[in-house]
Parts: C-alpha cells; structure tokens; sequence
C-alpha cells in the first residue's frame, strides 16, 4: 500500500473528481458518509456530538457528518470558526444544506466564544485537515487547548488538526484525538511515534478514490502489508532438498549472552534455512548443541573461530556478542572473508559505531538493524522521527546498505532511496531478545537467495504477524521473544 503526502492526497482527490467522474461536494459526502456509518457502527448511536469546523474542506466534511446526524435524531452542535471571509466552495454548499435542519450552530470570532463542551459529547474535530503548512496560532491554537483540556472523547476527521501530514510538528498546539477516522491511505504522519499521542487509534476509511491514480503516481513510501509479502513467500517444490534453501552461519552470544544467541539461532531454522552453523565462544557450547540441536557448532577458547567464512551463503553477526576489544577484528575478518550480504545487529552495530570506518568495509546490500539507539550512535543524533527518517536513507544510500530501523511501524530504508513501513506487529513485542528473533528470521530469508530487499520486508513482516500471533493467544503483557518463535510458522500460514 503506498503511502501519500498532502500533495499526492490533493492529486488522487483531484483525478478521481475527473476520471470517476463525480463532483467534488459529492466526493466530500462520500467521504464525509463514511465516518457517520463508522460512528454508528462503533457505538455512537445513542451520542451527542460537538462538531468543530473550520471553513475549508474538512470543515465541509464536519458539516455534513453534523447533518447525516442531526437526520438520524442525534443531538448535534456544530462550531464554526469565524474570521470574517467565506469558507470553500463545498463548505458553503454544506453549510446551507445543514442550515435545512434543526441543527445548533454557533460561530467562534472569540475566545469569549469558547464555551464549555457538555461532558458526555462526543467532540468531531474537522478544524484544519491536512493542508496545513504553519503551526496553528490565534484563535485557532486557543480552539485547540479548550477541546483538549475538555476532557471530553475527540475524534478527529482526517489528521488531528495543528498536525503536519509530512513534517514534524513536534512543538506545535495539535489535537488530541482518541481515535483518527482518515481516508483511503496512511499518511506518514500516521507512522511516527512523536505523533501518537495526537492521533490515537487511526482507522482507514475506503471511500473509493480512483484506482486509476496508483498506477501513475509513485511514492517514496510504501507500507509493507500481507499482499506484498505473500508475493514474496512462494510455495516450496516438492523436489527440493535442504541445499536448495541455503547454508546461514551466525556469529554470537558470549559468557552470560548466549540466549540472544540461541533465539537467533532457533528463529533462523524456524524460518526455513537448509543448514546453519553457529560460531559460538566455547563457554557456550553445552548451552547451544542442547538447545538448538538441528544446527551445527564452530567455537573458540575465548572468542569465535572465524575461518573459512566464505562458505556460507550469509552471515549474522551480533546478537549477545557482548562488547570486547576484540570484535572490531572479528568484524573485519568476516567482512574480508565473505562479501555476500549479511545481517548486523546489537554488538555488530555497536561494533562499527566505535569504529566508523569498519562501516566503509561491509558487504554491499547487507541489511543492519539498529533500534533508535543503536542508530543514534552509527548516525548521530536526531531533532525528530522524520529526520531520522531521512537520515536513514541518506546512509541507506550512502553505504549501499539497507536500514532496518526497528519500532512500532519498522522502518525499512532501500539504498534506491525508497522507504517501508511495516504494518505488523504490537506492543507485546517491547521486550529482550525479539531483535534477535528478527535477526535470524531476516538472516535464515537471506540464505534462500530472496533479494535483501526482500528479505528485509518479510522478515519484519512475519516477525510482527508471529507476535500479533501469539498476543492473541496469550496476550501483550505476558509476551516473551520465545514466543514468536512458537508462532513463526503459523505467521507463515498466514500469508
């Protein structure tokens, strides 16, 4: 699923007005239809709603939820803010049709105008939607803090209004919304998490914009979803051996550390690797060969043997490493010895940021997976999520690598400057060792020959769909890294 920005919105509203065809009010009552049936389908029937509205089209929108409401014998108050011009062509036509019912309007031209919302109304934010480009001030920011120190529940149409769609508006006065109803598409400003206390739950609305427009229109985002997958993912052949799906090596764990090494390991199996080797410290044999018994053991009297490297078709390197002097000539002895890409993760990438031109020196295509962290420390810090954003694929490119920024929605940056956003996975997974469990998915994909890319994207995937998985079956709270191990295959099921 693509992911737009305000302009390509504007477009895609624009095309589907042309080539549907079908007029811009009525494309407003479409959209504006779909968040009243979303109401009553969620139990707002028996609601009384404050609706605010500014004069442009999301104030249109506000106006005709307030009248499909006040149809259906709701009580409904509308706001609208006054500053003395007309509002949109669409906003006009929708506020005559709404002066056709019994339907309370009062106009704000002043903060003597804010009154007290009653406590039990729903509040329907539609004050400035998407097209905004500075920060809300005046009157306006003044509106905002009054409903949000309402206490009362909002529900914002669109995008919670003083929040950018595709910048940061870290710092401005934006609505608190519990639940966002926006149409057709996420917006970016959706997958960043300095703005979930703004937008709470956001449901998607299809409200039948032209399919014709995805085809022209390219975006530099896209939202990694069971559909893409799955075309990744295909069936096995049924004259396949176990050397057909590849030969992974990982080189981890340490004294103290060896279950981050034995979750890789187990979830790189899980994920349909032929054969794996692990190169393990030898502290951590008996802990290995009893855990993970379908893979093979290469140790070393205090570190990890790192010979004839090249056989292997990738390699994972990091996870329970621990932090020793040695690892920098760890690192480069697999680098030097293997140029096919690998999996970096933990101390791998701990390893290169304290030694930055180690960096210069990894395979092409290979995939690190830092948490914020971790990439604050390769890259720098950040003002906010969307520079990281950018910052990620600025190195992407750079180094040639692909950049798995884990979160709530992963953020995957292609070295072609492309980006994806994973739409699996949950909060249960906040907790030790699940990066591993993504390191050995992603790595055990790597060796059956899918491109990284592709390895990336279905491996995040399946990573977040294992643990939606097994928070299902248990829950969030009670979650463990194990567990996604547990659920990789019917997360494959899945798809």
């Amino acid at each position: 699923m693509q992911i737009f920005a305000t302009e390509q919105i504007r477009a895609w509203d624009e095309y589907t007005i042309r080539h549907e065809p079908i007029t811009s009010v009525d494309l407003m009552e479409r959209a504006a239809t779909a968040c009243y049936e979303w109401l009553l389908q969620n139990n707002y029937k028996d609601h009384s709603f404050a609706i605010y509205c500014g004069k442009g089209n999301n104030g249109g929108d506000g106006l005709v939820i307030a009248r499909l409401l006040a149809q259906s014998n709701h009580k409904v108050t509308v706001h609208i803010l006054e500053f003395g011009h007309k509002g949109t062509e669409d906003f006009q036509i929708n506020l005559a049709r709404l002066h056709e019912t019994n339907t309370d309007i009062r106009f704000i031209s002043s903060e003597e105008n804010l009154h007290s919302i009653p406590a039990k109304a729903v509040v329907i934010d539609a004050l400035l939607g998407s097209g905004i480009n500075r920060p809300a001030d005046g009157l306006t920011a003044s509106l905002i803090k009054h409903i949000n120190n309402s206490g009362n529940e909002v529900i914002a149409i669109d995008i919670p209004s003083g929040l950018f769609v595709d910048h940061s508006a870290r710092g401005n006065i934006v609505v608190k919304a519990q639940n966002t109803l926006s149409f057709q598409c996420f917006k970016p400003a959706f997958l960043m998490p300095e703005n979930a206390e703004h937008i709470g739950q956001v449901h998607l609305l299809d409200i039948g914009l032209h399919p014709g427009f995805l085809k022209i229109q390219d975006s530099p985002f896209e939202l990694v979803d069971q559909a893409m997958v799955g075309h990744i993912i295909t069936p096995r052949k049924p004259f396949s051996h176990k050397g057909d799906y590849g030969h992974a090596a990982i080189v981890a764990g340490s004294y103290g550390m060896m279950g981050a090494a034995v979750l890789c390991a187990r979830a790189c199996l899980r994920s349909g690797v032929g054969k794996l080797t692990c190169h393990i410290p030898a502290s951590g044999y008996t802990i290995m060969q009893t855990s993970v018994p379908e893979a093979m053991c290469k140790t070393g009297e205090e570190t990890h043997p790192a010979q004839e490297m090249d056989k292997y078709d990738t390699i994972a390197i990091g996870p329970g490493l621990g932090s020793h002097a040695g690892n920098s000539n760890l690192l480069q002895s697999v680098f030097e010895q293997n140029r096919r890409p690998m999996v970096i993760d933990a101390d791998g990438l701990n390893t290169l940021a304290g030694d930055k031109m180690l960096l210069k020196k990894v395979p092409p295509q290979s995939i690190l997976t830092p948490h914020p962290k971790e990439f604050e420390r390769l890259f720098g810090k950040t003002a906010n999520d969307y520079e990281r954003i950018q910052t990620a694929l600025q190195k992407a490119a750079e180094h040639n690598l692909y950049l798995v920024l884990k979160g709530r929605y992963t953020f995957i940056a292609a070295p072609d400057g492309k980006g994806y956003f994973n739409s699996s996975g949950n909060p249960g997974m906040a907790t030790g060792g699940t990066g591993d469990v993504l390191t050995g998915i992603i790595a055990g994909l790597l060796a059956q020959k899918h491109p990284p890319l592709h390895a990336a994207i279905a491996g995040v995937f399946l990573h977040g769909r294992s643990g939606d998985l097994a928070a299902a079956y248990s829950s969030q709270f009670s979650l463990i890294a194990t567990d996604l191990i547990d659920f990789l295959g019917q997360a494959y099921q899945s798809i």
